[in-house]
């Protein structure tokens, strides 16, 4: 039994649901890629972006109102990349994370956090235990650039 997150139908802008669907077909084919790769090529995307708000990677809401197969609760791979890219295609970028949890149920789980917040997952931040992630070149505080490319 597949079970759907929460769906919402608000009407969004032509200009956005065209990026939306643009990321969404974009991260489908990513997720093939092994991990190592998928890490590096997120890596390349985020250059030249913003450190995302916790608004901006509300942009999550969008790429689920667009794809019910989105919504599962087993799309976590490719709904988290398909936020990352759409936030890219608006000029910011939020951490991408893909790692564990650390309550029962554990299992693997993708997800974004911007501002150091979780964006739209249900639980806390220790939660979830990061295996690798990529987060934005410029600190959201400074505007300096991090030391390392990809952590």
């Amino acid at each position: 039994m597949t079970l759907a997150l929460r769906r919402d139908r608000k009407k969004r802008p032509l200009g956005l649901r065209v990026r939306t669907r643009a990321a969404i077909v974009a991260a489908r084919l990513l997720v093939f890629l092994p991990p190592h790769r998928l890490r590096r090529v997120m890596g390349l995307f985020r250059r030249g972006a913003e450190p995302a708000t916790v608004e901006q990677a509300a942009a999550r809401e969008s790429v689920l109102a667009a794809s019910l197969a989105l919504n599962g609760l087993r799309a976590c791979l490719p709904r988290s990349v398909s936020v990352a890219l759409l936030c890219r295609l608006l000029g910011v970028w939020p951490t991408w994370c893909v790692g564990t949890r650390t309550a029962p149920p554990l299992a693997a789980h993708a997800w974004i956090e911007a501002e150091g917040q979780l964006v739209g997952e249900q639980g806390t931040y220790d939660a979830y235990a990061r295996l690798m992630s990529v987060p934005p070149l410029k600190s959201p505080h400074t505007g300096r650039r991090r030391r390392c490319a990809v952590t």
